[in-house]
Order: C-alpha cells, then structure tokens, then sequence
C-alpha cells in the first residue's frame, strides 16, 4: 500500500469491483475470495477513503501487519476496509494511541503470520498428500479450506481469549504499575549443542523434523510446569517464570527428557532472574543478556543459574544455603542443589557467578 497514483485514483472514487483477476491466477483468487470472505474490490486509496483514514495511516497499519506494498492494484476487500475503520475508530474515541494501534496490528500480524505458515507448510501440505487420483493439490485445497476454516478460526479465537484471560490477571496481579512493563521474572535459555555440525550432516526433512520435535517437546514442558514460552529460535527456547523454582524445574524437566531421547542432542540450559522488560510478547533486559550468556557456557546436559536465582531458590526452601547445613540423612524438603562455580567474565556483563544446578539427590 503506497501513495503512489493517489491523484489518478482520486478521480475514480470507490468503484465496485468488476469481476477482473487483475492477471491473477483463477484458482489462486477463489481461495483468496473463500479465506477473506470477499472479492477484491478497492485500490488502496479507495480502501482508505471508504474507511475514512488517511492514506499514510492506511499505510502505516498495513505494513505494521507485514504486508508489502501493493501500488495501486485493486486487491482490497470489504475486510480491509472494516479493519482500517475499527483501528481508526479506536484511536478517533481515545482508547489507543496512533502509535498503540500500530503497534497492535505489529503484534497481531507478526503473530499470525507465523501462524499461517505453520498451518499452509505443514498442516494443510500434510492433508492433501497423498493427492486424489486426477486431482492437483491446489484442487483438493479448495475443499478442504471450506471445511477446516470456520473451525479453525472458531479454535483460534478460543485459544486467544484463553491467552488474554491469563495475561490479564498476570497483569491485575501486578503490584503496581511499573511492574506491568518491568517486572521481576525468572527467565531461562535451552540450547540445542552442537547444531550447526547437525545442519551440515542431517538433511533438510530431517533437521526439520528434529527442530520440530524439539520445539513441541520444550513447549509442552515449559506449559506443563507453570512457565511462558516466549520463543523458539529453532535450537534455541526463550521461556519466563514468575518464580525461581518454576524456572529451575522447567530447566532440570528439560534436560531429563531430552536425554532420554537418543535421537535429540545435548542440551544446555541457563536461567536468571530479575528485572525485565516485557513487550509485544518478548522480554528484554539485562536478566534476559544473562541467562543467554548462561546458556553459551554451561555444560552439556546441565543447567546454570545466576546468582540471584541461586539465592531466590534458598530464600524460598527449595535448595540449602550451603550442604554444610544439611545434616545426614536430612534434607528431603529441598528440591534442588546448587554447587558454586569459578567465577568469570562475560562479555558485556563483567565477573559473573554462576551456580551449577541439580536436583536434590540426582
């Protein structure tokens, strides 16, 4: 969407939309018709005078939602209209800002997008192989689509208030405002060793499938136990916990399951805890710097804490201050042991040390 041809489709006003495929492919506009609901209609210009916004903000919202510039084609629908109206709206009544609505459609679309792909890449290719006898991929699409979408759009909309429910009372929970955008989590980094070496030894299928596994694998534990997964980085995990015992439970499960699983590699794990900043769904800050420099030199098939997730879990009851306060044949209330490492430097953070984390007894 760009303001170039503005004034030559100034003249035109918003005209219906004729029936022309704009050189497209037939099949390809009648999946697009059957998901959007709607044929093409408007050119971008036309879509943003029907929704009553500028054309700079139509097409600040749209590529905010990360589509690319589309000229002056006519490829607009009724939807698109009514998304730039109800963003507009939302910011002509005073709920969010300008700068707020755009960064709402970032985060939707940034999201979604993901989304999408998943579903097209994977789980759609997966139902139309093997393909009808006679009949192309794209044709056995075109009626699966009309079966799966009102139902998958329905589950979509359910997880996603399911989601909000549980962010909105994380957030009523806050004790203050600051804590809403900075707040005191734990957060923690698994990383899959050696994986470069795997990317030139495994063929593409394969790394996949291993990436995948690892992937749904470390997303379900971290779900299971009461943490956030924030995001995976193919052989990299970013999750958050609200409390240090959470976090380290997440990051021993980890490894357990992972080395009972001769096909996955070694895993390393380094979690830290403190300030953070939240946003669009990530986590920033130097907590986060941390537990990433943690992840790099740890052991493989183990986990490494920072100080002051090490002092969290003993403040807590869930490891000792020192084994020498452990009598024998004592101790069965604590959950974790924590061994003291050399400290060291890290680049960008200074002299660090770092706690070497088990589970009691293992």
């Amino acid at each position: 969407m760009t303001a170039d041809g503005v004034e030559g489709a100034a003249t035109g006003g918003v005209e219906e939309y004729d029936g022309g495929d704009e050189g497209g492919d037939p099949i390809a506009l009648r999946l697009e018709a059957l998901i959007l609901g709607a044929e093409r209609r408007y050119t971008p210009f036309q879509a943003a005078r029907a929704a009553g916004v500028s054309m700079d903000l139509a097409s600040r919202f749209w590529r905010a939602m990360g589509f690319a510039d589309i000229g002056q084609a006519r490829a607009l629908t009724e939807a698109d209209v009514l998304a730039l109206r109800r963003l507009a709206g939302l910011v002509e009544a005073g709920l969010l800002s300008e700068p707020m609505a755009v960064q709402v459609a970032r985060s939707t679309g940034q999201t979604t997008s993901r989304l999408a792909d998943w579903q097209i890449d994977s789980f759609l290719e997966g139902l139309t192989e093997p393909q009808e006898p006679g009949m192309t991929r794209t044709e056995i699409t075109y009626p699966l689509v009309e079966l799966l979408l009102p139902e998958l759009e329905e589950f979509l909309i359910y997880v996603w208030r399911r989601q909000l429910a549980a962010a909105t009372g994380r957030v009523v929970q806050a004790q203050d405002d600051a804590e809403m955008v900075d707040r005191r989590l734990a957060v923690g980094f698994a990383d899959l060793v050696g994986f470069t070496r795997l990317t030139r030894r495994l063929e593409e299928e394969e790394l996949g499938e291993l990436v995948e596994a690892f992937e749904t694998t470390a997303a379900d534990l971290v779900a299971a136990h009461g943490g956030r997964l924030i995001k995976t980085l193919g052989d990299e995990v970013l999750y958050s916990a609200d409390d240090a015992g959470t976090a380290a439970e997440i990051g021993l499960r980890l490894i357990e399951t992972m080395t009972h699983d001769e096909t996955m590699p070694e895993l390393r794990v380094g979690i830290a805890f403190g300030t953070v900043t939240t946003r669009m769904g990530d986590v920033f800050g130097t907590t986060v710097n941390l537990a990433s420099r943690l992840t790099s030199i740890a052991p493989k098939d183990a986990v490494l804490v920072d100080q002051a997730l090490a002092e969290e879990l003993t403040r807590s009851g869930d490891a000792p201050k020192s084994e020498a306060e452990v009598e024998e044949g004592a101790g069965n209330g604590y959950r974790f042991a924590l061994q003291p490492m050399w400290q060291r430097p890290v680049r960008g953070l200074g002299m660090v040390e770092p706690w070497l984390l088990s589970r009691r007894g293992g």
